[in-house]
């Protein structure tokens, strides 16, 4: 029978998704990813689900810098440079081969506005730890990264520190991953008058590496009012562990507002 031979993975995906997938069909759409008997290939986004746009898959380019501490970040920060580290990356946690870096703050700054803040931080990238920012300059370091922390000024919303993880294939990271809501013209709650009430605007997973979700998409087509939706109702890809107890709420329907109530009456 194809059912045992499938990984744990792409069985609790069939149980998940059976009301809306063949199992004919996903059986195949999975597998073209995470082949039969080989659960330790690399894993690839499945069809039908976010992944990054490539027009943001840009390379970061940084340098090495020797020293850290208050007055070297406010140098750094006067010369158009943002102080930043990269970390070894160990089941989402922080770990060694620590190596001090800047990077260009005109970059950073350029991604996180195109991206969102929360969107630049569950997206990977290419980092090159370059001898000099000229083109020409000797690599001493090629790795791809994942925007772990990021420090904005209060006022300015100026980048001040960036943290970057390494993210080989071989990693595991937590990342808080967005979520986008659609279906608010066709949600029937809505309809009636309800208004959503967001309680997460992101969701924590340990990811793979090579399939970190750049966003979640949270279906509100089907939401009528008083209905919710808890976080072990998102659709993932399998590989995905949830890092928050499966029935908390992210968003739910609340009652018609007060001025329409009294419309009704």
């Amino acid at each position: 029978m194809l059912v045992r031979r499938l990984p744990p993975a792409i069985l609790s995906y069939f149980l998940y998704n059976g009301r809306s997938f063949s199992f004919t069909v996903a059986a195949g759409s999975l597998l073209e990813y995470y082949p039969i008997g080989n659960p330790s290939a690399p894993l690839g986004y499945l069809e039908g689900f976010p992944r990054p746009d490539p027009k943001y898959a840009e390379t970061i380019v940084a340098i090495p810098r020797l020293k850290s501490g208050k007055n070297i970040s406010s140098k750094e920060r006067k010369a158009g440079r943002v102080p930043s580290i990269v970390f070894e990356q160990e089941n989402g946690e922080e770990g060694g081969n620590k190596r001090l870096i800047s990077v260009k703050s005109k970059q950073i700054r350029k991604l996180v506005e195109h991206l969102g803040q929360s969107f630049f931080l569950s997206r990977l990238f290419e980092l090159e730890v370059r001898s000099a920012f000229e083109d020409e300059s000797e690599i001493i370091e090629k790795v791809r990264v994942l925007p772990r922390k990021l420090h904005l000024h209060s006022g300015t919303d100026a980048v001040l520190n960036v943290t970057f993880m390494r993210a080989p294939s071989t990693a595991s990271l937590k990342v808080d991953v967005p979520l986008v809501f659609r279906g608010e013209d066709s949600c029937p709650g809505l309809r009636k008058g309800a208004y959503l009430n967001t309680i997460k605007r992101t969701v924590n997973y340990l990811c793979p590496a090579d399939i970190v979700p750049p966003y979640i998409d949270v279906d509100l087509s089907e939401l009528d009012v008083g209905q919710k939706i808890v976080m072990e109702e998102l659709k993932v890809h399998p590989a995905l562990k949830l890092l928050h107890q499966p029935n908390q709420p992210v968003c739910n329907l609340i009652g018609a507002r007060a001025s329409d109530e009294k419309r009704s009456k």
